[in-house]
């Protein structure tokens, strides 16, 4: 069976919650409180699902230099994959209770390991709570899995690589919303602006009433803003390279794979005084 890659709608997931093959990841998380997701997986979540958190799973908050949210080691997020009970062969589902930009960071960390089978709910837990699907507050205790393997670092991106990107042409595309990019204000990095050359297209424009818009649409939206360029001349960034994955998934979702992404983003580029800060439109 071919998988979901991209998204999953809440009804069809639910018809499925008992595959053996199927792993639940939830997501929550929020920066004012970075304990308040996992207290509220604890209170209540999808059946089965397991809990990730975004600083202590999905990101390496030991390494310097490299942003807010710096990439993490892949033989670390290995281990929290077999923990989770997911191998190569898992169907993933990934959501949170947002817009989808925590489980999109999930979804393009295991996409960069080469893993096809995963997802995002579309909707996110509001739109399953919505639906009057099913909820839990037993914890899962998932059989450890084995997995092996790397990621493609190819689709990963330092500030000196996106120098070099948009020296040759390249297009940067920055997901933070608009009065972020021109550096009308800044509620977390010490320096207000973006990166010189880069393009602002906030992810939340993926969205519409809190569901992803069609892949046709969003299809012509990223072609219009690509201009002519094949996917993989595009690097994507945000503020710590969290939100990025949005628009990565959203491209994915158009079909046009390959885009790559930026992973220190703007709190990775301002480390370094003596690179460029632009402001305005």
């Amino acid at each position: 069976m071919a998988g979901w890659t991209t998204l999953v709608q809440p009804d069809i997931l639910a018809l499925a919650l008992s595959r053996g093959d199927l792993a639940v990841v939830d997501c929550r998380f929020s920066l004012a409180d970075p304990t308040a997701g996992e207290q509220a997986w604890r209170r209540s979540h999808l059946p089965g699902a397991v809990y990730a958190h975004l600083e202590r799973d999905l990101s390496d908050m030991s390494r310097t230099g490299e942003g807010r949210h710096p990439w993490p080691q892949c033989d670390v997020f290995l281990q929290r994959l077999q923990q989770w009970g997911i191998s190569p062969s898992t169907q993933v589902v990934a959501y949170d209770d947002g817009d989808g930009a925590i489980a999109a960071r999930l979804w393009f960390l295991l996409r960069v390991l080469g893993h096809e089978k995963v997802a995002v709910l579309d909707g996110g837990l509001s739109r399953w709570v919505a639906l009057g699907l099913p909820a839990s507050s037993a914890l899962p205790q998932p059989q450890p899995a084995r997995y092996t393997g790397t990621f493609d670092t190819t689709r990963l991106l330092d500030a000196p690589a996106v120098e070099a990107h948009l020296a040759a042409g390249g297009l940067l595309i920055d997901a933070r919303a608009p009065e972020r990019f021109r550096g009308e204000q800044e509620p977390l990095d010490r320096v207000a602006g973006h990166v010189p050359g880069a393009l602002n297209r906030p992810y939340a424009q993926n969205l519409h009433n809190g569901q992803f818009k069609p892949a046709m649409q969003l299809a012509a939206e990223f072609r219009d803003l690509l201009g002519g360029r094949d996917p993989s001349e595009v690097v994507a960034m945000c503020g710590s390279g969290v939100t990025a994955c949005h628009n990565l998934l959203a491209m994915e979702r158009a079909g046009l794979r390959g885009a790559r992404l930026f992973t220190g983003s703007w709190s990775g580029w301002i480390t370094d005084p003596a690179r460029p800060v632009a402001t305005g439109p």
